[in-house]
């Protein structure tokens, strides 16, 4: 994996129901971070939340505010367009596996709703949850679990899990709701940069993200 660049990436969502939508998504690459936040037609103060989010990381972090989760979407596609070049694979924290995943079935769906085209396309991918578990974690299996055994560094997450951001995002907290993914798109890449520098190849689970009719 050495010749290949990771590029994290991780969505918060309003909740696991049926009308539940996309409030944030986040990817980190070589050199900084991008974001971008669905208010919901809700007022933020982008400026002024990149500022404080820049504050907290020793990286750029580019922040884009829209209205809904259909503009959130274009603003993934874009990224994808621009930026998963090649050189690089895209990753989450149990984004797909090959039993489930949360991330990439979760943005399906919400493309379909939607009417936006597959971001993905042509694009390489290995769950970085797959990889790092060639690692002794003893009976830890989440990402902020397996981080802190096998890195434990500092980070800017004030929210104590899942459930916290979705309260953050309807009780428009935004700083709060987006410190928490920078903090897992950041882990989430750390944790794939050490994996490709301990686990062979063999054992990274690739696969392209082209859909056959794509």
């Amino acid at each position: 994996m050495s010749e290949l660049s990771p590029v994290a990436f991780d969505i918060e969502t309003s909740g696991l129901g049926e009308d539940a939508v996309i409030t944030v998504a986040g990817f980190r690459n070589s050199v900084g971070n991008w974001l971008a936040l669905n208010t919901a037609g809700r007022s933020a103060d982008e400026r002024k939340l990149r500022a404080e989010l820049e504050a907290c990381v020793d990286a750029p972090v580019h922040l884009y505010v829209v209205a809904d989760e259909r503009a959130l979407l274009e603003q993934v596609v874009e990224y994808a367009d621009q930026h998963l070049a090649d050189g690089t694979y895209l990753t989450a924290y149990n984004g797909e596996t090959w039993n489930g995943g949360f991330d990439l079935p979760f943005v399906r769906s919400a493309c379909l709703r939607n009417g936006v085209a597959w971001p993905f396309d042509d694009v390489p991918y290995a769950d970085t949850m797959e990889a790092i578990q060639r690692f002794d974690t003893g009976d830890v299996g989440d990402l902020v679990g397996v981080y802190n055994r096998l890195i434990g560094d500092e980070d800017c997450d004030p929210l104590a899990e899942s459930g916290a951001a979705v309260e953050s995002w309807e009780a428009g907290r935004w700083l709060a709701l987006l410190k928490h993914n920078l903090a897992d798109i950041e882990r989430t890449r750390e944790l794939a940069v050490l994996a490709g520098e301990y686990v062979p190849k063999s054992d990274f689970s690739m696969k392209n993200l082209t859909p056959p009719q794509g």
